[in-house]
């Protein structure tokens, strides 16, 4: 019996090939809408791939770019952020509500 598990978008694409789709869409794209479009439950699997698409997109002249998380209490930006990562509290006033980071291939 043949599984129909990885069948995506075009076929038999990768991860990183679907993600790289999804974000070449022109629209940002949360970290959670990623994970439920892909079907993926552990946020850093999708992390590791977007830094890795990252590093890849640089090579072909193209660019991931991310909208950095903010706090949803005071708006602290975290836009210091070397890697794609979620924050788990403001620095500023330690709240835990913080937004998503969005990301985009331009």
């Amino acid at each position: 019996m043949i599984s129909t598990v990885g069948v995506g978008m075009d076929g038999w694409d990768t991860r990183r090939e679907k993600i790289v789709k999804l974000l070449s869409t022109g629209e940002p794209v949360s970290l959670d809408e990623l994970c439920r479009m892909l079907g993926v439950f552990d946020r850093k699997i999708v992390l590791e791939d977007v830094s890795h698409i990252a590093q890849t997109l640089r090579k072909k002249n193209s660019k991931l770019v991310m909208l950095p998380p903010a706090c949803l209490r005071c708006g602290f930006v975290f836009k210091d952020l070397s890697r794609p990562k979620l924050p788990s509290r403001c620095p500023k006033c330690k709240n835990e509500r913080i937004s998503q980071p969005l990301f985009q291939i331009k």
